[in-house]
């Protein structure tokens, strides 16, 4: 009888040590299923489709030129607020602290959604250089270009929704200008279309070289020539380390995300002058390139194989496909440039 309470305090103690063993076990699977949930990456949606909703939520009926193209970037700027977990980068707990896959998305989409801002704030929406920039958009672009990681007041969501609001504001000037606030512009012409193409060139070259990077093959073009004293401190691209290998690729597949929806706004808002220039089937194939991009993969991790190896290298297949649109790219810079 006298081991009784000493066999009742163990066994409350094993049942204690079960309890908490078991909810840390539910937590656990709760964390994993929500971490997978939240790092698949959004679908594509129908630009025309987005617009036409809008529309309809704000009761008009007129789609100007340039509407299609603000709604995309107002849409992909809501798609990265509000999809399954929100926006992670700035997460301080888990799960989403550690979903670094698709906080490397969201960045790579940021850059080109602040790209197409820019363009649009600088150049669609300006007659010439010395006319006044719209207001609405002054007050967009910066609020898109807060810093992506802060977690403390103000939240980088609580800026980046601002900046959602304020294109919705040059949408309704677009659509109705009103005797009380300058009417909004939105002009689709060649040497505009050719001063973002710019760009877009730069960021998918850089792109095309950091996911190349991930084979110890690589050889940067960017090494500086030991004959030439200009060249010698360039900066040098090495091999990606292995740990950084996923984080080029998901950033690499957020930009080709969201510059995807951004060029077919452009093929619809931009008709006119690609017809004219006959140069709809090269924007067609920047297109189909970031489609082939974007094509889901197979395996759970991001494979790095050899070349010719017996795995596929899912880095140098992503470069691949940039590099055609980034060639795409050039083309159309050149069309547009020409008179």
């Amino acid at each position: 009888m006298s081991d009784s309470p000493q066999a009742y305090e163990d066994a409350k103690s094993k049942g204690i040590l079960w309890g908490f063993g078991t909810l840390i076990g539910v937590v656990a699977i709760i964390m994993l299923v929500l971490g997978e949930w939240w790092s698949r990456e959004p679908a594509q949606f129908n630009v025309q489709d987005e617009a036409i909703e809008r529309m309809n939520v704000t009761h008009t009926d007129q789609m100007p030129i340039g509407y299609v193209y603000a709604n995309t970037l107002a849409h992909i700027a809501d798609v990265i607020l509000f999809k399954p977990g929100g926006y992670l980068t700035n997460d301080v707990a888990p799960p989403g602290l550690f979903c670094d896959n698709i906080q490397n998305w969201e960045y790579g989409a940021l850059v080109m959604l602040r790209d197409a801002t820019t363009a649009l704030r600088n150049h669609f929406a300006r007659d010439q250089s010395q006319s006044a920039e719209d207001p609405d958009l002054a007050m967009a672009e910066p609020y898109f270009y807060y810093e992506h990681n802060s977690w403390a007041l103000p939240s980088t969501e609580a800026e980046y929704v601002k900046g959602v609001e304020a294109l919705h504001k040059y949408m309704l000037r677009l659509q109705n200008p009103t005797s009380t606030s300058r009417a909004a512009q939105f002009h689709s012409r060649a040497d505009n279309l050719w001063q973002y193409t710019e760009v877009v060139i730069k960021r998918l070259g850089g792109l095309s070289t950091r996911l190349a990077a991930s084979t110890d093959k690589f050889s940067g073009a960017t090494h500086g020539d030991p004959n030439n004293p200009v060249d010698i401190n360039m900066p040098t691209i090495g091999q990606t380390p292995w740990m950084e290998i996923d984080n080029v690729f998901y950033e690499a597949r957020g930009a080709c995300w969201a510059l995807l929806h951004i060029l077919k706004a452009i093929k619809h808002d931009f008709s006119d002058i690609l017809l004219d220039k006959r140069a709809m089937n090269t924007l067609d194939n920047m297109i189909q390139a970031l489609e082939n991009a974007l094509t889901p993969t197979l395996s759970p991790v991001v494979l790095n194989g050899d070349g010719f190896g017996l795995f596929a290298n899912y880095s140098l297949a992503m470069a691949n496909y940039i590099a055609r649109a980034n060639a795409a790219a050039l083309d159309l810079r050149d069309v547009m440039n020409r008179g």
